[in-house]
């Protein structure tokens, strides 16, 4: 029988109706009786005409009101600082952007904790959450120490009210920001301390970096569509070609139809697709909206900050952020080297999986590698693992390959295949995507799955998709002579493109003597060419390479036309000539 933890006794959150009638005395209290800064009045009640536009933050101790602070959004009124001080005083600019601390309070019987850090922490929050970039505070000389150390910034200049002296100080949210990110071991300690109920996490969300910038030269409020035209977007990994002949019959005879129904609300005819197609039991499928939502469902769910997940280095971005901004987890790297043309090392693999991690993440083929495993390689794998430890392998380009692990979930029920239809079916806008593993997996993501999670266009594109593979097929094996094509013009240029590629696009590196992937790229956007700066995939790249898709042969012919134009001026400015 397990034993239940108690429940943090301390809880941070805005005050309600009740606590704020509660502050309203307590600063009479502190602020007229103990620090004689306003005088004693007979309702033994202090407010002032702030009060309309603050917001209180509060800590409570075993239910009990400990302390609170005090937060002025901006608004007509004005903040506190503006009665002692003018805007032309203040050493810094108060804007629509600007926020005040203030009667940051701690009870007595609290004052030896550590509940005027944690309401600091939790205003920056709150502020920030909000958009705030500057925030200004008075504190009690005797206090701005304190202040200093959350953040703040003394001007020197300073005021007197009643028998107290205060100190005007500022922040810039942003440097808090930065320092806070540095106190891991102060956070860690904040989550397992204190119940955290504001509406704002404590942790910041961070963004997830995706390529697909040549979005912004289209033009992302879709008014002209016909600019595609001049765009060439090798910076994603769609597919060259079209949908399947089937697909877009399906969808142009039953558009008006199909944009304005309700799809089937479990997506009962797609799984039932997929099932045929892939010869999986339809209990094994569990369909998304794209493997990002596949992927953002299930990690977080699985995995807590205690977890440990071992990771490919490069490896597709996407699990880096969830594994280590989102669940916050340990991610154990295995360095993939350019001279085994990043190949994963099996034995390195199958000895991090008998270690027992609770996850093992395998992108194959890999992103932005272009390398896979075979489906011997990951047997050997995952009879090396433990049952405890499952193992992800996104198969987003093995239709490239024509190899899967699906057929493996029967005997290794710790294996969970994530597979995109993007790519490989000319459905990247359509955001299909499906987990196939064995059905206790799926058991608990399909109560967090929304229903009508594909929608009807998609669902029915999927499901024709599925019934072309003939079309598709003839589609992959094209891929294969193109990006042979590709990579011949790119070591033309003196590129030294990976060998051993799969998938539908390649990794290169630049020459050392010539310009960085960051310059390169930021050269062939101003021609409408958008390419991948890969460095960022991971820490072994380093600052020249480049991802590249493959397309069709007159694309490929454009994007060398173009890099034939950027590469003499670059190479010159490189050379220092």
């Amino acid at each position: 029988m397990t034993t239940a933890h108690p429940r943090p006794s301390t809880v941070v959150c805005e005050a309600d109706a009740v606590q704020r009638e509660a502050i309203y005395r307590i600063r009479h209290d502190v602020y007229a009786v103990e620090l004689g800064q306003h005088p004693v009045n007979t309702a033994g009640r202090l407010t002032d005409r702030l009060d309309d536009v603050n917001r209180y933050l509060v800590a409570t101790r075993d239910g009990s009101l400990a302390a609170f602070v005090s937060i002025t959004p901006p608004n007509v009124l004005g903040y506190s600082v503006d009665k002692y001080f003018t805007r032309a005083e203040m050493p810094f600019d108060v804007d629509d952007d600007t926020y005040e601390i203030r009667l940051l309070t701690v009870l007595p019987g609290h004052r030896d904790t550590d509940l005027a850090a944690l309401l600091m922490v939790a205003a920056y929050r709150w502020i920030e959450s909000r958009g705030g970039r500057t925030v200004v505070a008075i504190g009690r000389d005797d206090v701005v120490p304190m202040y200093v150390r959350g953040g703040m910034r003394p001007t020197g200049l300073t005021t007197t009210s009643g028998a107290v002296t205060f100190e005007l100080m500022h922040a810039d949210v942003a440097e808090v920001r930065d320092a806070f990110d540095a106190l891991e071991p102060v956070v860690a300690a904040i989550e397992q301390a204190v119940e955290w109920r504001l509406h704002v996490p404590l942790r910041k969300p961070a963004a997830c970096f995706h390529g697909g910038e040549s979005f912004g030269a289209v033009g992302v409020g879709f008014d002209d569509l016909s600019r595609r035209h001049d765009v060439i977007n090798a910076d994603v990994l769609d597919a060259w070609f079209e949908p399947a002949p089937a697909v877009l019959a399906e969808l142009e005879r039953h558009l008006a139809w199909l944009v304005r129904t309700s799809p089937p609300v479990d997506c009962a005819g797609l799984v039932a697709a997929i099932a045929a197609a892939r010869d999986l039991d339809p209990r094994s499928v569990l369909v998304g909206a794209g493997s990002s939502d596949l992927i953002f469902r299930a990690l977080p769910r699985w995995l807590t900050r205690a977890s440990r997940v071992v990771l490919l280095d490069p490896t597709y971005g996407e699990y880096a952020h969830v594994l280590e901004k989102v669940v916050g987890c340990t991610v154990e790297r295995l360095r993939l080297d350019r001279d085994r043309d990043y190949r994963p090392d099996l034995a390195a693999l199958v000895e991090l999986a008998a270690s027992g991690p609770d996850l093992i993440v395998l992108v194959n083929p890999n992103s932005p590698t272009g390398q896979h495993l075979t489906v011997d390689e990951i047997g050997t794998l995952l009879d090396a693992a433990p049952p405890s430890t499952r193992i992800w392998v996104d198969e987003t380009y093995a239709a490239y390959v024509g190899q899967s692990v699906e057929e493996l979930i029967t005997r290794h029920d710790q294996l969970i295949v994530c597979t995109s239809l993007s790519k490989a079916y000319a459905l990247s806008g359509a955001r299909v995507a499906y987990l196939a593993a064995a059905p206790h997996q799926l058991e608990e993501l399909r109560s967090l799955t929304p229903p009508w999670v594909v929608g009807l266009p998609s669902q029915v594109a999927a499901t024709r998709a599925l019934e072309s593979l003939d079309y598709y097929q003839g589609c992959w094996d094209r891929t294969h002579v193109l990006r042979e094509e590709l990579a011949t013009g790119l070591t033309g240029l003196g590129w030294d493109v990976v060998p051993g590629q799969v998938a539908n696009f390649l990794l290169a590196h630049l020459p050392a003597a010539g310009p960085t992937a960051a310059e390169l790229v930021a050269a062939a956007q101003r021609h409408g060419l958008f390419l991948r700066d890969a460095g960022a995939m991971g820490t072994a790249l380093g600052d020249r390479a480049v991802r590249v898709a493959v397309k069709d042969a007159a694309t490929n012919d454009r994007i060398m036309a173009v890099l034939g134009a950027v590469a003499a001026p670059l190479n010159a400015v490189a050379q220092g000539s």
